[in-house]
C-alpha cells in the first residue's frame, strides 16, 4: 500500500490580507497599472509561486502595454481568439470583458468567433491532408 499523498492541482486564491510582502508588491502593481482596487483570481492563484507571479505579470505588462504597435482592443481580441481556440473558459471571460470594456461590439465578437472556427477547421484540414506550402508563400 502506497503512503504517498496525491498532488492536488487546484489551488485556492491567496487574498491580499494573506499574501506575503513579495506577492503584495505584485498585487499593488497590478492594481496601480490597471487603475483598479481589485486583483483577479488568476493572479491570486499564481501567488502560490511568487516567482511565476512576478514573471507572468512582467510579461503581461510588456506584451499587453497600450503603447505597442497594436492598439489595446486588437490585443484583447487576439488574446480572446487564442483563448477561444484553446478552450480557456477563464481567459475567454476575462479577456472578453476587457475587450468589451475597450469597445468590442457583439458583432465583432461574433465575427471573431467565426474566424477562430474557420481557422481551426482549415488548419486541421491542411495538417491532415499534409498540404505543401505554395512556393509564392515562402
Amino acid at each position: 500500500m502506497s503512503t504517498s499523498k496525491s498532488l492536488s492541482v487546484t489551488r485556492r486564491p491567496i487574498e491580499y490580507a494573506d499574501a506575503s510582502a513579495r506577492v503584495r508588491a505584485v498585487y499593488d502593481d497590478i492594481m496601480q497599472t490597471r487603475k483598479t482596487d481589485w486583483v483577479n483570481n488568476f493572479w491570486k492563484v499564481l501567488a502560490h509561486d511568487p516567482a511565476t507571479l512576478e514573471r507572468m505579470w512582467a510579461n503581461v505588462k510588456q506584451v499587453m502595454a497600450p503603447d505597442g504597435a497594436l492598439d489595446p482592443l486588437t490585443k484583447e481580441m487576439l488574446y480572446l481568439a487564442v483563448s477561444a481556440s484553446n478552450s480557456c473558459r477563464y481567459c475567454i471571460a476575462s479577456h472578453g470583458a476587457a475587450a468589451t470594456a475597450k469597445g468590442m461590439t457583439p458583432q465583432q465578437y461574433s465575427e471573431l468567433l467565426a474566424i477562430v472556427g474557420l481557422a481551426n477547421e482549415t488548419n486541421r484540414l491542411v495538417n491532415a491532408l499534409d498540404v505543401e506550402v505554395d512556393e509564392r508563400f515562402r
